[in-house]
């Protein structure tokens, strides 16, 4: 950061220990005696960090990466929907193997217990720092993500994977459906395939449906008489064709 800046910079702190973020809030009254600074809230969750933050601006968030519910790798991936998404530290207290990982794909960290000289060496490159690709963040994250999101009026709305009944992709979205909703998701069908493939299966090219949500197949007529199946689904009055292609999963699905 090589010129002054107009105003303090703005954080958020994210932990669900409430002692790490006391412990956090007097590094950062340290560093502000150099670097101007405010703390412009805190969470003990990433549900909760996302509800803050499209409330209030802040330019970087400090991340914990392991929290209960949603971790801050998942956290950091919701947070680019946000239309000016802040820049991201991850505070962890991770293993060796780990560091190196974000060090490979150099995403900013700091590992615990943080220093306030380290805390504000990484305050201090957020202006040339390169914000995490959406697929670093992608290869950085341990396994399936526990929710999809979806950016409406700056607002994030989290949607729980074990809520969903079918993915459907719809020209450049994809179409999350629950059983009180329907979400348009910024995401790649074939993507979602691949991270949810014990969760979910394809029943045609452009849609995805979840396995618990199959109540059972029937036949329909086709439009010059042919026969063909159907999925039918719980919670759902939609059908959807299986095409020949992915007609295995009437046999192995069936009930």
């Amino acid at each position: 950061m090589t010129e002054a800046r107009e105003r303090p910079l703005r954080v958020v702190i994210v932990d669900d220990e409430a002692p790490a973020r006391s412990r956090m809030r007097d590094v950062l009254a340290d560093c502000a005696q150099q670097l101007p600074l405010t703390v412009e809230g805190e969470a003990e969750s990433g549900r909760a960090a996302l509800a803050l933050l499209a409330q209030r601006k802040a330019d970087v968030v400090l991340l914990d990466i392991r929290m209960p519910e949603m971790d801050g790798i998942e956290v950091a991936q919701h947070l680019q929907k946000l239309d000016d998404p802040p820049a991201v530290i991850f505070t962890t207290a991770y293993n060796a193997y780990a560091i190196r990982a974000f060090e490979v794909h150099a995403v900013d960290y700091l590992l615990k217990p943080i220093r306030a000289s380290r805390l504000r060496e990484a305050l201090l490159r957020l202006s040339s720092a390169a914000r995490p690709k959406p697929e670093t963040l992608r290869e950085l994250q341990p396994g399936p993500r526990a929710f999809l999101s979806a950016q409406e009026r700056g607002r994030i709305h989290l949607i729980p994977i074990g809520d969903i009944i079918y993915l459907k992709a719809e020209l450049k979205y994809v179409t999350a459906r629950t059983a009180m909703r329907e979400y348009l998701i910024e995401e790649s069908l074939m993507r979602l395939e691949q991270e949810y493939a014990e969760r979910f299966v394809r029943v045609h090219r452009n849609c995805l449906v979840a396995k618990d949500a199959i109540r059972g197949f029937e036949r329909a007529a086709g439009a010059g008489g042919e026969g063909h199946w159907v999925v039918v689904l719980n919670a759902c009055d939609e059908k959807f064709a299986v095409s020949r292609r992915q007609q295995h999963i009437v046999r192995e699905l069936g009930r």
